[in-house]
């Protein structure tokens, strides 16, 4: 079986911060972001004899804003890419960008030309005084011009990425921002529901920015599920809707427990059985100091309660038989509790296993975390039987 490989390449440079984000990012300035782009060349010329064995079939560019990278910039680091590893040749190469800096279709066209094919545009509120509340520096009017150019540059694979549940927003505010991006006909939409994190501006305004109840957010959430399904969009996992072939080949791959590799400050990876990280501190990254922020080496069976997670973020659940065969447990404690979510209608039998529902959806964390504790408590029981001798097979 071929071995496929994910590549993200972080670039931390955004105009200003939004209220709400938590990412790395920072000011840029030319200098900074050719120094960064030699150091991330640096970095992907050294990893590259570690991935000779596996094909490279996504590479995403994230962020921060890289689009603010530039053209040329953006296009070094591809070729790099594309000539230190084993690239296939329909990889899904996605640039995220920011609409104020996505106008111009000619720049779009190089970068098509050098292999990006999907571009994932933060749009996040059709609204333009939202825009301006929440931090966001473009405008509704350069949305429109950022999808327009994208498609005359003949970058037809579009994502638009929104937010509901944002301060002071109504359900007929999300309403009109959800009909709206979906008549501009992207191939995909990611819908998030607004997290306010520690640390952030909005984190310190929490308590008088007027943010939607949970009540609200989920009669968002589940008009939004119900609305993309007329609208031809296949819900693929929580927060990710698309048209039939343009799910995020990338993003599955975290899903689905599949190999990536992260380079950049406060880039993720989970390579060769390691997940580990790269402190955020890009000075150091620029001087060659790779510097790591955290690694664990996960062995196979230890990854039961990951995979719980993960799976049921999408749409196809959970494979009972699959979880038995590879994490050698008893799938019967997760049964049991999946019958009860089944009565309230937030859980749902599928020929393999179980998926969650839109209901379920909007309170997994709560369900994962149950189901988690229960095959924990087995993974005990276990290791409890074990140390006392007793070594009977279940039935």
């Amino acid at each position: 079986m071929e071995q496929t490989l994910g590549l993200y390449l972080h670039i931390p440079f955004c105009k200003s911060k939004c209220t709400y984000c938590d990412f790395y990012s920072l000011p840029h300035s030319e200098e900074k972001m050719d120094a960064y782009t030699a150091a991330l060349i640096r970095h992907l010329e050294e990893v590259a004899p570690r991935c000779a064995r596996q094909t490279v079939d996504t590479v995403y560019f994230g962020g921060g804003t890289p689009s603010y990278l530039g053209e040329k910039r953006l296009t070094q680091l591809l070729k790099t890419v594309k000539k230190r590893y084993h690239v296939a040749p329909d990889a899904e190469i996605t640039l995220e960008a920011n609409p104020d800096s996505a106008g111009d279709w000619k720049a779009l066209r190089a970068l098509r030309r050098a292999g990006f094919n999907r571009v994932s545009l933060g749009v996040q509120a059709a609204d333009d005084a939202m825009l301006r509340r929440i931090g966001r520096v473009h405008t509704w009017d350069q949305v429109l011009s950022a999808v327009a150019a994208a498609r005359m540059a003949k970058l037809e694979n579009l994502s638009l990425d929104l937010i509901y549940g944002l301060p002071g927003q109504t359900l007929a505010d999300w309403q009109k921002t959800l009909t709206a991006a979906a008549a501009l006909e992207p191939k995909h939409l990611s819908c998030y529901g607004l997290k306010v994190e520690p640390g952030t501006p909005l984190w310190q305004q929490r308590h008088s920015a007027a943010l939607p109840d949970d009540d609200a957010q989920a009669d968002m959430y589940l008009w939004t599920v119900d609305y993309l399904a007329k609208q031809g969009y296949g819900q693929y996992e929580i927060s990710n809707f698309a048209r039939p072939g343009f799910e995020s080949r990338h993003n599955l791959k975290y899903w689905r427990l599949e190999e990536y590799a992260g380079f950049g400050p406060g880039a993720h990876s989970d390579l060769g059985g390691v997940r580990f990280a790269y402190e955020r501190d890009l000075d150091a990254y620029i001087a060659g100091e790779l510097r790591l922020s955290e690694m664990e080496r996960i062995p196979p069976l230890d990854r039961d309660l990951e995979y719980i997670m993960l799976s049921l973020r999408t749409v196809q659940g959970i494979d009972s038989g699959y979880f038995e065969r590879q994490f050698r447990q008893k799938f019967r404690p997760m049964e049991e509790l999946l019958t009860q979510y089944e009565a309230h209608g937030l859980a749902a039998r599928t020929e393999r296993g179980w998926h969650l529902t839109p209901r379920g959806f909007f309170v997994s964390n709560a369900i994962i975390v149950s189901l988690q504790e229960a095959v924990g408590r087995q993974r005990q029981q276990k290791l409890q039987r074990a140390a006392e001798g007793d070594f009977r097979i279940e039935p």
